[in-house]
Formats: C-alpha cells, sequence, structure tokens
C-alpha cells in the first residue's frame, strides 16, 4: 500500500466530516490536505485508544521524532512520508505539526479546564493550527486568511466539544469550562456520571452560540480573493453548522443520543456549497468590483 493510500484509508475510515470537504479540491491538494489530516487522526488516536498513559506518552514523542526525522528527509512512517512533498510545495512548519501534538498531550495532562481561556488554547493547539496549516495547502494571498482559518479550527472545535459530551465524559473528560459549569449549577461529577440536570441544556446553548461567535469572526476575517481557494473549509463549516443547528433542534440532548448528519446529507452539503464557491468565484472574475 502506498503511503497515500494509506492516509486515503485513514481518513475515508474514520468517518470524518472532513473527507466530504475534500473532494471538490485538485489531486495535489487532496493528497496533500488527506495526508494531513491522516496524521491528525493519528496522534489524536494515539489519546483516544492507548488507556496506558506512558505508553500514550511514548507513543507522542515517536510521533514528534517522527516529525523531525520527516523533515530532515528520513520519514519512516506512511502518513509523514506522504507529507514529506506537501511540506516542501506548501512550506508548512514544523513547529505547527510539533504544536498539534501539544494539543494532543494536553488530554493526557488534564481532563478538566478552569476558564474558556485555558480551554482556547487546547482549540488553538488541537484545530486552530490545523487550521493554518490547511490555509497553507489551500492557498491564500491575503494575510487575513490565516486568522479565518485560525478562528474557524476554534469553531470546529467547539462544535466537537457540544456534540460529544457525552463521549468525553465516558473517557473522564470535560470540556466545558469548570467556572460555567458553576454558573449553571452543573456538578462536574453528575456529568461524569451522565447525571448533568436541568443547566446542561442552557449551558450547551450557551456553548453553541460562543462557537457561531467564532464561525462569523471567521467569514470576517475572509477576503473575497481567498474564498474560492479556501472553499474547503467554507465546506466544513456548513457541514458543522448544520450538525450544531440539528443539536438545537433536538433540544441538546447530547447525552441522550449523538447528533450525526448521514454520509448522504454531508454529501450534498459539500457539493452545494462548492457549486455555490464556484458560481460566486466566477462572478467575482467577471465583475470584480462588484463581488
Amino acid at each position: 500500500m502506498s503511503p497515500d493510500q494509506y492516509c486515503r484509508d485513514k481518513v475515508a475510515g474514520s468517518g470524518s466530516s472532513f473527507y466530504y470537504s475534500f473532494l471538490f479540491l485538485p489531486e495535489e491538494k487532496r493528497r496533500a490536505i488527506t495526508a494531513l489530516y491522516a496524521f491528525c487522526r493519528e496522534v489524536d488516536d494515539v489519546v483516544d485508544e492507548c488507556h496506558d498513559e506512558s505508553i500514550a506518552r511514548t507513543k507522542l514523542e515517536w510521533w514528534r521524532m517522527e516529525i523531525e526525522r520527516s523533515f530532515s528527509g528520513e520519514a519512516r512512517h506512511p502518513v509523514t512520508r506522504a507529507l514529506q512533498q506537501p511540506v516542501r510545495s506548501y512550506n508548512l512548519p514544523q513547529e505547527y505539526f510539533q504544536e498539534v501534538i501539544d494539543g494532543m498531550e494536553m488530554d493526557l495532562d488534564r481532563n478538566r479546564y478552569e476558564s474558556f481561556r485555558d480551554l482556547a488554547l487546547y482549540c488553538h493547539r488541537a484545530a486552530g493550527v490545523v487550521g493554518l496549516l490547511s490555509a497553507e495547502i489551500f492557498g491564500h494571498r491575503n494575510r487575513a486568511t490565516l486568522n479565518y482559518a485560525e478562528s474557524l479550527g476554534t469553531a470546529l472545535q467547539l462544535t466537537n466539544i457540544v456534540r460529544d459530551v457525552r463521549e468525553d465524559a465516558q473517557r473522564g473528560r470535560i470540556y466545558l469550562p469548570l467556572d460555567e459549569l458553576l454558573e449553571y449549577r452543573i456538578n462536574p461529577h453528575d456529568l461524569l456520571n451522565s447525571l448533568p440536570g436541568e443547566g446542561l441544556a442552557a449551558l450547551l446553548q450557551f456553548q453553541a452560540e460562543r462557537a457561531g461567535d467564532y464561525y462569523r469572526r471567521a467569514m470576517e476575517y475572509l477576503v473575497e480573493e481567498d474564498r474560492y481557494s479556501q472553499r474547503s473549509g467554507l465546506i466544513m463549516a456548513e457541514i458543522y453548522q448544520t450538525t450544531l443547528s440539528e443539536i438545537a433542534t433536538d433540544g441538546y440532548r447530547v447525552m441522550e443520543h449523538r447528533i450525526m448528519l448521514t454520509p448522504l446529507r454531508k454529501f450534498w452539503i459539500a457539493w452545494s456549497t462548492a457549486r455555490r464557491e464556484r458560481r460566486r468565484h466566477r462572478r467575482q472574475l467577471k465583475h470584480p468590483a462588484h463581488a
């Protein structure tokens, strides 16, 4: 199996919504972004699937060394071998990959966050930096697009936090800030035992509104000249905001069941968003002053 095929299988097999956002990219960029997200899945799986903390730390340290090796042209793993060409082609910084690993290591260092300020650092490392790497692969002309990418990454991570409250609690993790749990009169121990009380829906609505603020902030940063090149991020935003809307419509009952969009619906959102952005791009090319 080639490194590229390994990465495709890793991303497609995870069931991630990101897979659908890559479908409308040129082949070279699709290979590059698939390799990036395969790397993210690999290091995330270390934390989620390894129950022995010392082994998980050893594996993350191996990945740190593997990133260093890959930037020296000595990659061993199929993912880092697939990443070598994108790293050169798009000038991807080594420190960003190390920072993603820092984010995963935070899951080993702590399972609570005192405030949103603490959580924001985790969101930056686990998702914002991935947004920055993705923006470089997609291409941009305006530096403001990097602010868009980081804000969008945080928005996506906050959406995951709302969606995955039950699954995270089952792993002994609480990403909802503790000071906000206190404000909404939710005992963290009750949350871990799936007995959060009546305040959870209101708290999750507050978190969803915070995510919405980050989505809006991201779109304010995104300039017209870079919209089409960043269309995969726009597809992700549409899929995730639709998921957030479904959770709200369901009354934020995330402790009872997981809200998931069907593959067909994700594909429809991806296709319709890509078509919308293509039409917008064509209008912009024809009438740049009116875009």
